[in-house]
Order: structure tokens, then C-alpha cells, then sequence
């Protein structure tokens, strides 16, 4: 059970960012509200569980030498992917999409400041 609880505090913490970079971004549109935006949460999150460390790993060469910007690029795949795989999620741009990229991740290294339990997605 207490596994759970960092979890479901990390669902609600991805709902969240989704929701700030939906209401601030324009061109990064959720289709439904608060709950539609956990699962949006949820599927990036499990996106970037699954595939972040591989595609790194694979364009280790890019990262090195762009310093480790190069990871922005992967992220923003992998927000792309889950718009793809997701119709509650609509990115209309590509500046959309790196905003918004960028965005989630400032947000993201503000709630582990704030909360101290690593990666919320």
C-alpha cells in the first residue's frame, strides 16, 4: 500500500503539469479535464519509463555533444508519441511541442524540489 502512495501523488503531480502547460501553451491542447489529463500523465510517464534510457543510449554521440540538450529532442519525441497514441492530447506545432517539452520538464524539476522523490514522469 505504501508503494502506491508516491505513485498516485506522481499521477496527480503529472496531471497537474499537463494542465498548467495546456492553460499556458498555446497550440498544447487537452481534450476533457482533470482526470483525462492524469492519464495523459500516465502514459507519458510509462513511455518515458520504457523507451527514455534506450533511446539515449542510442544517440549517446548526439547527447555528448550537444551536452546533454540533445534529450529535450528525445523527450519531445516522446510527448509526440503519446499525442500520437492519445486523442485526449492535441499538439498543434512544433514550437508547441518543444514549449511544452521544456515546460513539463521545468515543471517536473520543480515538484521533485518541492517533494524530493525523484522523477515525477
Amino acid at each position: 500500500m505504501q508503494a502506491l502512495v508516491p505513485l498516485l501523488i506522481a499521477l496527480l503531480l503529472g496531471g497537474v503539469a499537463f494542465m498548467i502547460v495546456a492553460k499556458v501553451v498555446p497550440g498544447f491542447r487537452l481534450r476533457g479535464g482533470f482526470w483525462d489529463a492524469i492519464i495523459v500523465a500516465l502514459v507519458y510517464g510509462v513511455l518515458k519509463a520504457v523507451l527514455q534510457k534506450a533511446l539515449i543510449a542510442l544517440s549517446m554521440p548526439f547527447v555528448l555533444i550537444s551536452m546533454g540538450v540533445f534529450i529535450i529532442i528525445i523527450n519531445a519525441f516522446l510527448l509526440w508519441l503519446t499525442d500520437k497514441l492519445m486523442h485526449r492530447l492535441q499538439i498543434r506545432s512544433l514550437g508547441a511541442l518543444l514549449i511544452g517539452t521544456i515546460l513539463l520538464s521545468v515543471i517536473d524539476y520543480g515538484f521533485q524540489l518541492l517533494f524530493r522523490h525523484g522523477p515525477i514522469f
